[in-house]
């Protein structure tokens, strides 16, 4: 593997269909070609839950009551966010959710990010191949406990991996999102 470039896979899970909050993240960095550091936590996201995300996640309220809220975590996530390129799988998602939380708890971090999306790359290096994160796992042999934020994160982070190994170049896939538009305000 040529890359040498630190990346962080991250995965949230939402508490409702708004997904302007979340109620889990999973970090997992990938440096010098593994993954070197993870990070998982539950979240507070003080507000209500859908019966159809609980149902997903296995996340309702009961499971957050004491959880620290975003912006009590973000002290703790924000080195481990800032120090690499953000990667996930269906990453204008995470992207999405990390922006509205940034915003609905008034936290000033930076401007944009540098992303990569592992289901737009896999769509270019697997074109005849289903792209959901579950398939991918199956496809490559990767343990995946689906919608755990810790597993969803370490599954995206190994998938690049694989991505990597095999010869393909990062570089053409990544791409820089703004984390200060107004869009979810």
């Amino acid at each position: 593997m040529r890359d040498t470039e630190r990346y962080i896979a991250f995965d949230v899970e939402t508490p409702n269909h708004l997904n302007h909050r979340m109620s889990a993240i999973g970090i997992s960095v990938i440096e010098n070609g593994a993954v070197a550091d993870s990070f998982y936590s539950l979240v507070d996201p003080e507000t209500d839950f859908d019966a159809f995300n609980t149902w997903l996640t296995g996340i309702d309220a009961d499971a957050v009551r004491g959880a620290p809220n975003f912006a009590a975590l973000w002290p703790r996530i924000e080195p481990l966010l800032n120090s690499g390129i953000l990667v996930a799988h269906n990453a204008p998602f995470d992207m999405g959710v990390l922006r509205r939380c940034l915003q609905a708890y008034d936290i000033s971090w930076k401007r944009s990010a540098r992303y990569l999306c592992t289901v737009q790359m896999g769509r270019r290096l697997l074109p005849d191949r289903s792209h959901k994160l579950d398939a991918l796992c199956s496809y490559y042999g990767i343990a995946l406990d689906h919608h755990h934020a810790g597993s969803d994160s370490r599954a995206c982070a190994e998938i690049l991996l694989r991505y990597l190994e095999s010869g393909a170049d990062a570089a053409p896939f990544i791409k820089t999102y703004a984390l200060n538009s107004p869009e979810a305000r």
